[in-house]
C-alpha cells in the first residue's frame, strides 16, 4: 500500500454568520472531499501538543509523526534546510518575514504578497548594509525570507506577524525569556533580542528609501516595509520517516513554501518543485496533482501541501478562502483520485488541514481539524460528507499527534 496525505493548510474554519453559521468547509461544493468522506473513514486530529504554538512548522511535523518535545526547533531552521543553506553548529535561524506596517500597526503580514523577485532584491539589500560576520540575510521565498545570527541565542520570544493584524508593533517587538540560560559561546537571549530589535528599526529606514517602495508609495499601494523575525531555532536532529516507518522506503514532499520543503528535507523525503506554484489561491493546482501522481509511481509516500488556504484566511478574504477549498477539491484531489482509481497498485489517500485559520480571525487556532482516509478496500464509517462538524462522529474519534502517522502506516 502506497500512502499520500494532502494537506489543506488552515482550510478548516469556525461557523461564520455570514454563511448562515456554516463553516467554510460546510458551506463550499466540494464534491470529491465529501465523496472520499462518503467511502472512507473520518476523525479528527489533535495537531498542536499543549504548550505549543499553533502553527505550521508545528502542526505539519506532528501529523508526519514527530515528538515536538523532541525535535521542535522553530521554523528558521527548517526553512534554512529548505532553500539549502547548511547550518553550522553555532547558528541561530530565524524566520524573517517582510511586512507591511502603516500608522504603528502591522497591517500585513507579507509585505503586500510581496513577490520572490522583489524579496529577493529587498533582502540582498539589507544583507548588504546590515549584514556583516554575525548577521547574513537569506532569500527566501515571496515574502518569507531567513535571518542567521552567528551564536544568536534561541530563548527569545516573538510574535508571528500573522497573529497580529492590525496591532501596533513596538509592544510586540523581540524580548527575552524570563531566567533564559546561557550558553557556552553564544550570546545571551537578552544580547539576542536586543540585536533582532535593532535590525528592525534600521530595516525601516532602508526599506522606506528603496525604490522598489518608494514607487509604491507613490502609487498609493502597500508597502513592503519592515523586516520582522519569529520562530527561530538551532540545527534539528530529526530521524527519517524511513527510519521510523519501514512502510515508508522513499518518500516525495511537494509544496511552495520553504517550512515544508525544510520539514521534508528532515524527514528524509525528496523535494519536487512544480512550476506557478506560488503558495497562493492562483497556484498550480493541476501541476502539483501531476508531480503527486508522477511520485506515487515511484514512491511509497507522498506528502502534498497546499498554501492557498491559509493566506486567504488570513487576509480575511472569504470568497478567496472558499474559492481556495474548491480549486484543491477538484483540480487536485478529484484528478490524483481518478488516476489512482485506475491502478493495480493500491494507494491510501488522507486528507486533513494542519489547523484552524478563521476568516473572521485571521490567525492560527490550535483545535482539532478534520481528517479522512480512503483506500478501495476501507470499510466506510458513517460520515457523508468532509466538515469539521460531520468528521466528530466519524470512527476514527479523536486522534492526538503522532496517533495519525501510527494510523496511516497500520493500512498496508
Amino acid at each position: 500500500m502506497k500512502h499520500i496525505i494532502i494537506l489543506g493548510d488552515g482550510m478548516a474554519d469556525l461557523p461564520v454568520e455570514r454563511l448562515g453559521g456554516k463553516t467554510l468547509l460546510q458551506y463550499a461544493h466540494k464534491p470529491m472531499m465529501d465523496q472520499l468522506a462518503k467511502e472512507g473513514r473520518c476523525g479528527r486530529l489533535v495537531t498542536v501538543p499543549e504548550g505549543f504554538p499553533p502553527g505550521s512548522e508545528v502542526a505539519n511535523t506532528a501529523i508526519l509523526g514527530y515528538d515536538l518535545n523532541k525535535v521542535y526547533e522553530g521554523r528558521g531552521p527548517l526553512e534554512a534546510a529548505s532553500i539549502g543553506y547548511e547550518m553550522a553548529d553555532d547558528d541561530f535561524a530565524i524566520r524573517c518575514n517582510i511586512i507591511t506596517l502603516e500608522d504603528g500597526k502591522i497591517i500585513t503580514h507579507n509585505g503586500g504578497n510581496l513577490q520572490t523577485n522583489d524579496g529577493d532584491v529587498l533582502i540582498k539589500y539589507l544583507d548588504e548594509n546590515l549584514g556583516n560576520e554575525r548577521v547574513h540575510f537569506i532569500t527566501g521565498i515571496q515574502y518569507r525570507h531567513l535571518l542567521v545570527i552567528k551564536g544568536g541565542s534561541k530563548h527569545i520570544v516573538c510574535a508571528p506577524p500573522h497573529d497580529h493584524p492590525n496591532e501596533l508593533w513596538r509592544p510586540l517587538l523581540v524580548k527575552a525569556k524570563e531566567n533564559a540560560p546561557v550558553e557556552p559561546g553564544r550570546m545571551t537571549a537578552q544580547e539576542t533580542a536586543d540585536l533582532i530589535n535593532d535590525l528592525i528599526l534600521k530595516s525601516q529606514e532602508l526599506l522606506a528609501k528603496h525604490p522598489y517602495n518608494q514607487a509604491k508609495a507613490a502609487r498609493g499601494e502597500r508597502q513592503a516595509n519592515s523586516i520582522w523575525p519569529w520562530s527561530g531555532g538551532y540545527r534539528p536532529s530529526m530521524q527519517t520517516l524511513q527510519e521510523q516507518y519501514p512502510q515508508v522506503k522513499s518518500g516525495t514532499v511537494i509544496s511552495a513554501v520553504d517550512l515544508i520543503r525544510g520539514i521534508g528535507h528532515y524527514a528524509g523525503l525528496k523535494i519536487v518543485e512544480v512550476e506557478g506554484a506560488t503558495g497562493l489561491a492562483d497556484t498550480n493546482y493541476e501541476g502539483k496533482a501531476q508531480a503527486a501522481i508522477d511520485a506515487l509511481r515511484n514512491d511509497d509516500f507522498v506528502f502534498v501541501h497546499v498554501e492557498a488556504s491559509d493566506e486567504a484566511g488570513h487576509d480575511g478574504d472569504l470568497e478567496l478562502k472558499l474559492k481556495t477549498i474548491e480549486y484543491l477539491d477538484q483540480r487536485l484531489i478529484a484528478p490524483i483520485y481518478k488516476e489512482i482509481c485506475t491502478w493495480d497498485e493500491p494507494v491510501c489517500i488522507a486528507v486533513l488541514p494542519d489547523h484552524l485559520t478563521p476568516v473572521e480571525m485571521r490567525i492560527h487556532v490550535g483545535q482539532p481539524v478534520p481528517f479522512i482516509i480512503w483506500h478501495r478496500n476501507i470499510e466506510p464509517d458513517d460520515v457523508q460528507q468532509y466538515d469539521e462538524v460531520s468528521c466528530v462522529s466519524g470512527s476514527y474519534g479523536l486522534l492526538k499527534l503522532q496517533e495519525f502517522m501510527y494510523e496511516l502506516m497500520k493500512i498496508e
